[in-house]
């Protein structure tokens, strides 16, 4: 049995190949994808990698997995077979993946950070991921987001909110409090809709103005557009508000040193953009001031993709304002990859399904919790 599958050879080489349909082994569930969402890390692999699958050029050394790999790390669909040690309940399920693999041994896996596992991989970057019509995924990595009444194109979202919501997290940020987030991309979007949801104020920043009605229907309080080399505390100070958590997303140096020149006293800086070269911040402000700088990664499936997923259903609005269409594998690279490279994307979020040839609109299906975020 074979299936359709989008793989990466390295730098500007993608193709669409038939390859034989993978079998589940222990602890796996083998799921149709019906959506799987591409980001800025698929998109730097492809202009500019190897990066993030280098060590597949030789072999991974947890995975085994090589060169070409099946891209794709934010992915959905239903599970159609299970390992000979998985139960059958599994099978039919609507499912989000988290992606991130554990070992559950280590010392990290035992103080519930699985994200920080010592033998930690991500399908879709060190194993076939979920831009092929089967993927096979450990159980521990899958949520039921059918339970929560998602569409497959709605669970799709899970693991990039996931993301959002362990950024929140380790913020600690607290009901009542100022969050700023610079830097609306996927994930800036998704942590102010989770910061929002927590019960912060958000002020939401991006040097585009095009993305701030998004932000708006997210639920920020306030958005601003800062020109490149405006000062971003001076911006928000005239506000009145003073920043408590501050979400740095676009991992920029010069930016990660104006968010920390805005950060109040006894405040968080969420390092959540992975910095692109060296700051010449002082960290005088940190210790005069008792600041903190917190670093996020991933985030841990156990915990937070059900989170995400909670969060994603209490959206009655649906998601269409971030992922509106959801494209055909032989678009990924004019309609994904090359966009998000360029900085050319329509949407916020790009998503795909390996079955159709036609590109169609997403199915967000009918308004679920009452409660919620409402946009």
């Amino acid at each position: 049995m074979t299936m359709q599958a989008a793989r990466y050879y390295g730098g500007g080489d993608v193709r669409v190949e038939t390859v034989p349909v993978p079998v589940p082994g222990p602890g796996e569930a083998l799921v149709a994808v019906g959506a799987c969402g591409v980001c800025g890390s698929d998109a730097a692999e492809f202009t500019h990698g190897p990066l993030f699958t280098q060590e597949l050029v030789a072999g991974h050394p947890v995975s085994g997995a090589r060169l070409p790999v099946v891209l794709g790390h934010e992915f959905a669909g239903t599970v159609v077979s299970v390992g000979p040690d998985v139960t059958d309940d599994w099978v039919g399920r609507v499912v989000c993946c988290g992606a991130g693999v554990s070992c559950g041994a280590c010392r990290n896996c035992r103080a519930g950070r699985t994200n920080l596992c010592s033998v930690y991989y991500t399908l879709g970057l060190h194993a076939d991921g979920g831009l092929a019509e089967f993927v096979v995924a450990p159980t521990a990595t899958l949520a039921d987001a059918g339970s929560l009444g998602l569409t497959v194109d709605a669970a799709a979202l899970g693991q990039p909110m996931a993301i959002a919501v362990h950024s929140v997290a380790r913020g600690r940020l607290e009901r009542g409090r100022t969050a700023v987030v610079v830097g609306l991309g996927g994930i800036g979007m998704f942590i102010a809709y989770a910061a929002t949801a927590a019960g912060a104020d958000v002020v939401a920043i991006d040097v585009n103005p095009d993305r701030l009605p998004l932000a708006r229907a997210l639920g920020a309080d306030v958005t601003l557009s800062v020109e490149n080399g405006a000062s971003l505390a001076e911006t928000v100070h005239a506000l009145g508000r003073e920043a408590d958590v501050v979400f740095e997303a676009t991992g920029r140096p010069e930016v990660l040193r104006d968010c920390l020149d805005l950060l109040a006293p006894a405040g968080r800086l969420v390092a959540v953009g992975v910095q692109k070269g060296a700051s010449d911040q002082s960290l005088r402000n940190v210790t005069v001031h008792e600041q903190e700088i917190v670093g996020t990664s991933a985030h841990v499936c156990g915990r937070d993709l059900r989170q995400a997923l909670e969060l994603i259903a209490a959206r009655p609005a649906g998601w269409s304002d971030v992922a509106g269409s959801v494209l055909p594998l032989s678009q990924l690279v004019s309609g994904g990859l090359e966009p998000l490279s360029s900085g050319r994307a329509t949407m916020t979020k790009v998503l795909f399904d390996p079955r159709i040839r036609e590109t169609r609109l997403a199915d967000y299906g009918v308004a679920h919790a009452s409660g919620g975020i409402h946009g």
